[in-house]
């Protein structure tokens, strides 16, 4: 079995307009629609971090018309 290679990139969390959780190189230009979090750290790190922070896992979208629909 083959040893796992330390990861020592630093990621960054990023977030996209429907409030959906990723990580990204913090080295790397943020793709189109993606916004960085303010989370830096490990691959690990910020995987905890969005685990702890991403509880409704719907796109935003989605809660708004659930929301409209109870609301009528």
């Amino acid at each position: 079995m083959a040893d796992k290679q330390q990861d020592d990139v630093l990621y960054r969390v990023v977030r996209n307009d429907e409030e959906q959780y990723s990580v990204w190189w913090a080295d790397r230009p943020l793709p189109e629609g993606w916004h960085a979090e303010g989370t830096e750290g490990t691959r690990e790190e910020c995987l905890a971090h969005i685990a702890e922070i991403w509880t409704d896992l719907r796109p935003l979208s989605l809660r708004r018309r659930m929301a409209g629909q109870s609301a009528g």
